[in-house]
């Protein structure tokens, strides 16, 4: 298949980007002001393995709701930065750049963009990102959604971790839950495991080949995509190269 780069530069090119330097570092941000009036600050954190490609599609919708069926009061200013090595924002050169001090990184961001209040969004990474932001509790930070929740109550994980079944009791949101952390304790934690145990060993085989680096992200959004592990429901192939690509 042909693919052509190109497009989705052009798309990132109409944007309004940004390079700040913070601790550091050079963070490359997305920074779309919305048409309305008292728009609130929404800074929205990608994850792995991604961009801000993952959330190009939502910037119209919050940016401008009126014009996707909302009402002006849903509108936000939207800032959308990379994470520190991925995409245009600079790989930092020591340890410790862990969601905490990203979390801050992102505050100093929204501090110097003139905004004293503000929620924050995130999935994946993002959502680990956002969690920690409420815990530094900054005074400006309203809020914070995450689509990918990350706390399991520690009896719950103990008995995932034996491969014990389901607590009695359980709601039925709450077996779909049980079932779906069960299975990906069993079937898809192999990943995590390596980049835990032998993180230079995957990332070496990886950085090495584009084809493999393509098929193990394939593999991710078969699997964190609602498609049935056929990813292409849900997004189309130069979607997940661009996003590939950027990251």
């Amino acid at each position: 298949m042909d693919y052509d780069w190109q497009k989705v530069e052009a798309q990132l090119n109409a944007l309004p980007q940004f390079v700040a330097e913070i601790d550091g570092l050079d963070i490359h941000f997305v920074h779309v002001r919305s048409g309305h009036p008292n728009a609130l600050p929404l800074i929205m954190t990608h994850g792995w393995p991604g961009s801000i490609i993952e959330l190009l599609k939502v910037i119209g919708p919050l940016t401008d709701p009126t014009a996707h069926g909302g009402r002006a009061e849903d509108a936000f200013d939207l800032v959308l930065p990379s994470i520190p090595g991925y995409g245009f924002s600079d790989r930092p050169q020591e340890v410790g750049w862990s969601p905490l001090r990203i979390g801050s990184a992102w505050d100093e961001l929204i501090g110097r963009l003139g905004y004293e209040r503000y929620v924050s969004q995130g999935g994946e990474w993002g959502a680990i990102i956002s969690e920690v932001m409420v815990i530094q509790a900054p005074a400006g930070l309203l809020g914070i959604h995450v689509n990918m929740p990350g706390t399991v109550p520690p009896s719950v994980a103990k008995l995932v971790k034996n491969g014990d079944p389901a607590p009695a009791g359980l709601s039925d949101a709450e077996k779909d839950a049980f079932a779906g952390l069960d299975a990906f304790y069993r079937q898809g934690f192999g990943y995590a495991a390596m980049m835990n145990t032998r993180p230079q060993t995957l990332g070496y085989g990886l950085a090495d080949s584009p084809v493999g680096m393509a098929a193990s992200f394939y593999d991710k959004f078969a699997a964190w995509t609602h498609s049935g592990r056929e990813p292409e429901r849900a997004l189309t192939r130069d979607e997940m190269l661009d996003d590939i690509t950027l990251y």
